[in-house]
């Protein structure tokens, strides 16, 4: 990596949770979720500066009271990327990179974000991270996202659904004649292209899976992939976190 290469990480997090309202700042074994994001993110050596981006007064006064960097940004923001965009704008106009790091996984990794930071170099669009899937039960639920990728190692398609499907067999029969990709939800975008995303309208594609990222892919943007052994645990419900805390035996 160059090391005038500047990758910005920036956790967008909001109070508002539809279906786990204040998550950011519920306590898990005496740490709210947001410092435990933070903690583990800034152990990342790949990234020139970490920012914490929200709407709400309670988080940005608790994330000032523990000593990390934290800006306001506008309420109205459909997804974690487009409060990013506001975040780099507002605060980092001069970063080439930004990792997009989700404000609910609390159990990451930060070597995870330090192989995105180590893959920016060179690339001048958009990577994330995707593991191999051998589970059958895992590959069938909606909230694990799949994607498929060409030779290059590019996103061809995301989807709720188990892609590539057989013609016959069973998934079982699929999995021992294929490598399933799952994709977990880390993004490093180059600048230039992060402010292209922030122009295009919402796609077909992207409403009928709800996935922002086919908006890219509808609109030319590649998706470069790139394989990890880490595991994600994004907690979106209560029932999440402690079907997540039992399995990590937390």
């Amino acid at each position: 990596m160059n090391a005038k290469v500047k990758i910005t990480g920036i956790i967008p997090v909001r109070y508002a949770s539809t279906r786990f309202p204040g998550k950011a700042l519920v306590d898990i074994k005496g740490k709210s979720m947001i410092q435990r994001v933070i903690e583990q993110a800034s152990k990342a050596k790949g990234l020139t500066q970490l920012i914490v981006a929200t709407d709400d007064a309670r988080i940005f006064d608790y994330v000032q009271h523990l000593g990390y960097t934290v800006i306001y940004t506008q309420e109205n923001h459909l997804s974690g990327t487009d409060r990013c965009i506001e975040a780099m704008e507002q605060a980092c106009p001069d970063t080439d990179y930004v990792i997009n790091i989700q404000g609910d996984e609390p159990f990451l990794n930060p070597l995870q974000i330090d192989e995105l930071a180590a893959a920016c170099d060179g690339i001048k669009s958009v990577i994330t991270q995707v593991k191999a899937c051998h589970n059958a039960n895992d590959l069938l639920q909606t909230g694990e996202v799949k994607v498929v990728c060409n030779a290059a190692g590019e996103a061809m398609y995301f989807s709720r659904a188990v892609i590539p499907a057989g013609k016959s067999g069973t998934i079982e029969e699929w999995i021992k004649n294929y490598t399933y990709l799952r994709h977990v939800g880390l993004y490093a975008y180059k600048k230039e292209v992060l402010k292209t995303i922030g122009t295009l309208p919402i796609s077909d594609l992207e409403t009928l899976e709800s996935l922002e990222q086919l908006r890219w892919l509808q609109a030319g943007i590649k998706i470069h992939c790139i394989e990890t052994q880490f595991e994600s645990h994004c907690i979106d419900t209560p029932e999440d976190l402690q079907r997540i805390l039992n399995r990590l035996q937390f």
